[in-house]
């Protein structure tokens, strides 16, 4: 057999099982398929993802149905004011048998984790992901301890206008490879929302909802290695690279995008160029995740903000003027 069409079968068979994920997860969740598209280009890139929007959107189920859709391990944490980290990353537990203490993981120890309402708990409890979230492993008691692969924290949070949120630092805010906005639903979504319980739907039995597993961690891989040989011309990386210091110049901002966001734009428009067929760059796939890739990665001037300026409607504008290639 030639390899290269071993290869290329292999990429499409990927290809196939996460487009199948947004079928099953619509089973459990209506419309959102921005939101759900992120959430696979997350998993292509081995990044994060934070889900904002008001209580009630079907955030938290979501990334049930996500994980529900995949052969992989999740853990849920209700992130409260009292949150400690040691609730998330584990302790170390004394054995009186033993007279040893020894360590009890924390649900950091997953393949996917569902941080729920993040910016409702502290600072120092948000900032225990941190090491998590960049270097993939957990140090307790001067111990790396690895995380299973893959790893993925998709974490809710409310409007940080809300009563009792804690606004994420810039720095845990960056590791996040997409910020999504999950919207109020539309007229219809939310008919179809309300058809699907009264005929007995149950958010928190999807097994009964239909929802399976359709693609697992053999999927994600082969789907990961495909899209590092998706091509990226001088043009393209010249493009982003011009997005992102355009940011730094605009009079709007005080926090432009650092080079790591510019990375990230990189990786999220290359796996969104695979998701669609494609096995090469074009201007279009930079646009199409400029927002979700860049928007929590500024930071407006008090003025701006008042004015009804956001940092969409910046990143937009930038769009709009710097020169795309031909």
């Amino acid at each position: 057999m030639d390899p290269t069409t071993d290869n290329a079968g292999s990429s499409g068979s990927a290809r196939s099982s996460l487009e199948s994920l947004r079928t099953e997860i619509s089973k459990a969740v209506v419309g959102q398929d921005p939101a759900v598209t992120g959430l696979v280009v997350a998993l292509l890139c081995r990044g994060h993802v934070l889900l904002e929007g008001v209580p009630g959107v079907a955030k938290t189920l979501l990334v049930r149905a996500l994980a529900a859709s995949l052969e992989l391990d999740t853990k849920r944490v209700q992130f409260t004011p009292d949150l400690m980290p040691s609730d998330i990353t584990g302790s170390l537990i004394y054995d009186a048998r033993t007279t040893e203490f020894s360590f009890q993981p924390g649900p950091v120890f997953t393949n996917l984790l569902l941080a729920d309402e993040i910016n409702r708990t502290p600072p120092k409890t948000q900032s225990s992901l941190l090491e998590a979230m960049e270097e993939r492993q957990v140090t307790v008691d001067g111990t790396p301890r690895p995380l299973p692969e893959p790893f993925l924290v998709a974490a809710t949070q409310n409007p940080v206008e809300y009563e009792g949120t804690y606004p994420l630092p810039e720095a845990q805010l960056d590791r996040f490879l997409l910020k999504l906005t999950v919207p109020l639903p539309s007229r219809q979504d939310e008919i179809n929302v309300l058809t699907r319980h009264a005929e007995g739907f149950n958010p928190r039995d999807l097994r009964a909802a239909g929802v399976r597993p359709v693609a697992g961690p053999a999927d994600l891989e082969a789907a990961r290695t495909a899209v590092a040989k998706t091509s990226v011309s001088p043009e393209i990386t010249a493009y982003v690279v011009d997005i992102c210091r355009a940011t730094r110049e605009s009079p709007s901002l005080t926090l432009g995008v650092s080079p790591r966001g510019a990375t990230a734009l990189l990786s999220t428009a290359r796996a969104w160029a695979w998701l669609t067929g494609r096995d090469y760059v074009i201007p279009d796939d930079v646009k199409a995740l400029a927002l979700p890739t860049l928007r929590h990665r500024v930071q407006l001037r008090p003025e701006a903000e008042m004015e009804g300026v956001t940092a969409d409607s910046v990143i937009n504008a930038i769009l709009a003027h710097v020169p795309v290639p031909r």
